[in-house]
């Protein structure tokens, strides 16, 4: 049974998703998580499930993400976790933390990529006149919202579609993409899931 470490920015909906997936004949479990910032709503739906958590505060390491980095990786190597999810944790990692969990971390973009990789993604599409948007989980790497497509849920744009309605719209297709892609990536398989929403 895999360990996984679930790291969170805000309200969790995508580690609520990921951990109520990971029971039955699932080849992992949610086994910690790690929140950013002690205020995020989702250390409190973490603890609802009986999930362990943990805090790495990036407020306490002003202008240090070594040291941020060095203590995410002691919480997660205290934990003894095997693969890592990132859930709408909002933090840039550097290339030597990834590299120590190169091939062992997920994350989850709200974007078709390779387009829009960074912020603000729902006005950017909106702003192209893109027909289509979605999400995208892809294995994480030194380069940002880079590295190998594991899965992606399309969508259309509607008319008077706005960042808000977006984002709102594409949530549930986040929260089938991601347990789904993360459980055939625990059982081995890296074959791209497509679904459309």
């Amino acid at each position: 049974m895999t360990r996984v470490g679930i790291l969170i920015s805000g309200g969790g909906s995508n580690m609520v998703a990921l951990a109520r997936d990971m029971t039955g004949d699932h080849p992992g479990r949610a086994r910690l998580v790690i929140a950013n910032d002690p205020g995020a709503g989702g250390l409190l739906k973490a603890n609802a499930l009986r999930i362990p958590t943990a805090v790495v505060d990036h407020r306490d390491f002003p202008k240090d993400r070594v040291g941020f980095e060095a203590a995410l990786q002691a919480a997660l190597e205290e934990a003894r976790i095997e693969v890592v999810a990132l859930a709408g944790f909002m933090r840039i990692l550097t290339p030597a933390f990834t590299a120590k969990w190169a091939g062992r971390m997920l994350n989850i973009h709200p974007s078709l990529l390779p387009k829009y990789k960074g912020l603000h993604t729902h006005a950017r599409v909106l702003e192209a006149g893109d027909a289509r948007h979605g999400c995208t989980v892809h294995e994480v790497t030194a380069d940002l919202d880079d590295g190998p497509i594991l899965g992606q849920a399309r969508m259309d744009v509607r008319p008077g579609d706005t960042p808000q309605t977006l984002a709102e719209r594409l949530l549930p297709l986040e929260h089938r993409l991601y347990p789904l892609v993360l459980r055939r990536y625990l059982a081995g398989d890296r074959t791209p899931v497509m679904l459309d929403g």
